[in-house]
């Protein structure tokens, strides 16, 4: 788990590692924060002859021709150690450097900056003037604040110009008056530079290079160090939880500990996410490059942060003493945090260019190879277009394996993560729809791997062509989240089984013509032994299907009863009390998939409809900006386990927080919504506008339940990503 996705980021990121491991121990850790002065670390030679320091720059200029991503990369490792010393000083100057145009301080001041021989540092704020001299300035003023300062050989700083607005430039430090600062990261401090009188050359004046440029570079490499802050506090909490005990068990078996431990996971793919994608931005010098740094400025630095104050709540007295490592990590994030700026300003520029339009878009890109299979698919779909009659459209896509294309043939198409990309793609392009399979879709895949070729053929074809409408029959009053205590009962009679029993929020099963069920058929078996799967006709004598009004005033979940419902043994997928292995199957299956927003609930297009036009105070324009954020960073971890999927990677952890976020950032846009309505949000149905919001706002509360609640959701997390102890069973 780390920012990059690729082997080769991996690669780069262990080499990193490996190197922290042997060279930044925490013995030089901790002879940084006690000295009395700030020194270049011994292990600087070491680290410039890696080549790390020109990772981002030309091999003209003593580079090694790669981008701002593998400097993420990189940084973030750095940043797992705590690492001292100037490196990321100086590779926020040399990017700034590079990212002007002026040819000669270019040629001038990066090779050294890439070589070792030449350290710097960055102003991110400062109070210095300059005035005309010819072709130079002549610069007086200070910049309080500079990260690594006291150990920079070059500066680059803003300078305010007379008559001229802003120019930043790069001066020697030998030119300034540095003065360390008592730092709150005692690791790698800060610095004072004054500067009076200082005549800066052209060739020192960094044309082209704008605030917002260095606005952009400062939060996305100091966003990547950040997020190995916070991978480092979410691997030492979650180890600490592990063995900790109290009152007789690991404290990670509590579930106030487990979750928030999860949480913290969730933040640090969030940070991953975002600060990858503003590091793709900037390489791609995209028109929507800033935008992306802004989501960056406010997930990755906050998230950071507070995994940083939740790692010392779970390490508890420990994590407050001096001799463990847990405030130097905290002192290093906040001090980070600090430098980019505060959050909401960040946010609101997120809002402002959101709501102008300006919104970064998800996209998958494929490489060029892939160009003739998408050509011979786009051939094919163009003939399914040609189809008019949408009955038959949807026999054949469901025939042809074009509705679950992942699937094998004869059923799908057999088709690679990358084909099946393709074909969503393509189907999208010319308007073809496949048929909606809508709760069918849980158990295509089951049949598939279970069903005998009579049920296959009985079943999953008419499923596929999108004639059969299913409902589930899982939940129980008795178990919800808790599948495996489920109480309905399958009694054995000639030639099948009676089945009888309550299921309780089945969606669509007022219209669904069968439905899958779970009933326990060996009763004396361990709870997830002696369960059987089964498909009911739900027109059958015995089932009664009751309709539940939901607080929204609407019935889409029901309540069914079966009361000696008989059921062939025909009907029975897989094997006699086996039946928890297809539920599994059913409950996991997952295909390649590039959906992202909220599914049934507001998202970031209704976010932003809902406030367009609208004059926002900038309380309100940094929660929408912040909303905004957040959905962007949640369409990034799709895309990201897309991304894995097609490189034959397991998603790992984006994939279960993505879920988890997803409904969440549903209930908090529709809550926001419907608050900023002020007053007026009392009257439920005032116009269709405020009746859409209040009902959204009504049903989300739905969403952190159905499916397995958030709070299942979270000890999944706990348990499965980060290996926390799992609940304890009742009475022991």
């Amino acid at each position: 788990m780390a920012i990059g996705l690729t082997e080769e980021h991996e690669a780069l990121a262990e080499s990193v590692r490996g190197f922290a491991e042997r060279n930044i121990t925490a013995t030089v850790v901790r002879s940084a924060l006690d000295a009395d002065e700030e020194t270049r670390p011994g292990f600087w030679s070491a680290l410039a002859e890696q080549g790390l320091l020109g990772l981002h720059l030309e091999e003209e200029h003593g580079g090694q021709g790669f981008g701002l991503l593998e400097l993420a990369v990189v940084i973030e490792e750095l940043g797992r150690a705590a690492a001292p010393g100037p490196f990321l000083p100086t590779v926020l100057a040399s990017a700034a450097v590079n990212a002007s145009s002026n040819a000669k301080a270019r040629a001038a001041l990066l090779p050294g900056l890439a070589d070792g021989s030449r350290t710097g540092a960055l102003a991110l704020a400062g109070e210095l003037t300059g005035r005309r001299d010819g072709d130079a300035l002549v610069v007086s003023g200070s910049a309080a604040l500079v990260l690594g300062g006291a150990l920079a050989d070059v500066l680059v700083l803003p300078v305010a110009v007379d008559g001229g607005g802003r120019e930043w430039v790069a001066v020697d430090a030998a030119e300034a008056t540095v003065t360390p600062v008592r730092s709150l990261d005692r690791v790698r401090r800060v610095a004072a530079v004054e500067l009076a009188d200082a005549s800066v050359a052209a060739d020192r004046v960094l044309d082209g290079l704008t605030d917002g440029a260095v606005r952009d570079l400062a939060v996305t490499l100091l966003g990547a160090e950040a997020a190995g802050v916070a991978g480092w506090c979410v691997t030492t909490a979650a180890e600490y939880a592990k063995v900790r005990e109290q009152f007789g068990r690991p404290i990670g078996q509590f579930q106030g500990v487990k979750h928030k431990a999860a949480r913290m996971l969730i933040a640090l793919e969030q940070a991953r996410a975002a600060v990858w994608d503003a590091a793709r931005a900037l390489d791609d010098r995209a028109e929507d490059a800033a935008f992306a740094a802004a989501v960056a400025g406010v997930v990755a630095l906050d998230g950071a942060a507070q995994t940083a104050r939740d790692a010392v709540q779970i390490l508890g007295g420990i994590g407050f003493t001096w001799e463990h490592d847990a405030h130097v990590y905290l002192r290093r994030v906040l001090t980070l945090r600090a430098l980019t700026g505060p959050s909401k300003a960040h946010a609101a520029e997120v809002a402002r260019r959101a709501l102008a339009g300006g919104r970064r878009a998800v996209e998958l890109e494929l490489d060029d190879d892939t160009q003739p299979l998408r050509e011979r698919l786009r051939a094919e779909i163009a003939e399914l277009a040609k189809i008019g009659d949408k009955g038959e459209l949807k026999r054949t896509m469901g025939d042809r394996g074009w509705t679950v294309p992942h699937l094998p043939e004869p059923w799908g198409r057999g088709a690679s993560p990358v084909e099946q990309v393709l074909i969503q793609q393509e189907l999208k392009a010319a308007k073809v729809k496949p048929p909606n399979l809508v709760i069918g879709a849980w158990l295509v895949p089951s049949l598939v791997a279970y069903a005998s070729e009579e049920q296959k053929e009985r079943f999953l074809r008419p499923t596929l062509r999108g004639e059969m409408v299913w409902c589930q029959l899982f939940s129980e009053p008795g178990a919800g989240s808790d599948l495996a205590s489920l109480s309905m009962r399958a009694e054995r009679v000639e030639g099948g089984w009676k089945l009888t029993g309550q299921k309780i929020w089945t969606s669509v099963a007022q219209f669904a013509q069968w439905g899958f069920c779970l009933a326990r058929t060996n009763p004396d078996a361990p709870k997830h032994d002696g369960i059987t799967y089964f498909l009911v006709d739900m027109k059958a004598a015995g089932v009664d299907v009751r309709p539940l009004r939901e607080m929204t005033g609407e019935s889409l979940f029901n309540e069914v009863f079966l009361d000696g419902v008989f059921v062939s043994d025909d009907c029975v997928v897989g094997e006699v009390d086996k039946g928890w292995q297809v539920a599994r199957n059913t409950l996991s299956n997952e295909r390649v998939s590039l959906s992202t927003g909220g599914g049934l609930g507001m998202g970031v297009p209704e976010l932003l409809a809902f406030f367009e036009g609208a004059e926002l105070d900038p309380i309100a324009e940094a929660e929408v900006g912040r909303l905004v954020a957040q959905g962007h960073a949640i369409d990034l971890l799709s895309l990201r386990t897309t991304l894995k999927q097609l490189n034959g990677v397991e998603p790992g952890a984006e994939a279960s927080v993505r879920k988890l976020l997803g409904v969440q950032f549903n209930q908090d846009v529709a809550d926001y919504c419907w608050a900023s309505q002020g007053a007026g949000a009392v009257v439920e149905v005032p116009d269709e506008r405020s009746a859409s919001v209040a009902r959204h706002m009504l049903f989300s509360r739905a969403m952190t339940i159905y499916g397995g609640t958030t709070e299942v959701q979270l000890n999944i997390i706990g348990e499965r990503l980060l290996g926390l102890p799992r609940d304890p069973e009742p009475g022991k």
